[in-house]
């Protein structure tokens, strides 16, 4: 009788890579920049490690139990997810390809923070059409880490990924 080889650290790495954000589900963790380490110890046991984009973020717990669920699909079901805090993260963090793929969704990515402070945008080029004739309607969009708002050119409102 033949045994199962474990999935490979890369592989494991990979499937969790996969788990789309539940609030902008065209971005998995990795392109959030949320996915920090993965560790597979020799009794089987893997530790994913992922900092939430807030300390507060009501979607830790869907992805923790999408994480788990993406582990347990290539056969690894002793898993633990921990969030860790700090460094905090920041929309630096967001990989290009997801910066494209948030511009593609209908939101405007975040400017590069950088170390010094976070900007405020004055205007946020307009996802749709491409205008920076755009102005905020509100600082709060339809999550705590988007702003809403609106072009004055093709008159589409957007959210805007802000800055942290």
């Amino acid at each position: 009788m033949s045994q199962i080889a474990p999935p490979r650290p890369a592989a494991l790495w990979q499937a969790v890579a996969s788990v789309l954000d539940p609030e902008v589900p065209v971005l998995t963790i990795e392109d959030l920049g949320i996915l920090r380490d993965l560790h597979l110890d020799e009794s089987g046991h893997v530790e994913v490690v992922i900092t939430p984009t807030y300390s507060g973020c009501p979607a830790m717990d869907a992805i923790t139990a999408d994480v788990v669920e993406a582990l347990a699909a290539v056969g690894c079901h002793d898993v633990s997810v921990r969030l860790v805090l700090a460094p905090a993260w920041t929309t630096d963090w967001i990989s290009e390809v997801g910066r494209r793929k948030l511009q593609t969704y209908g939101i405007a990515p975040p400017s590069h923070r950088g170390d010094g402070p976070v900007p405020v945008a004055l205007s946020v080029r307009c996802p749709q059409c491409g205008s920076a004739d755009t102005r905020e309607l509100s600082r709060f969009g339809s999550t705590a880490c988007k702003s809403l708002w609106s072009c004055r050119s093709c008159l589409e409102p957007f959210d805007h990924f802000k800055a942290l």
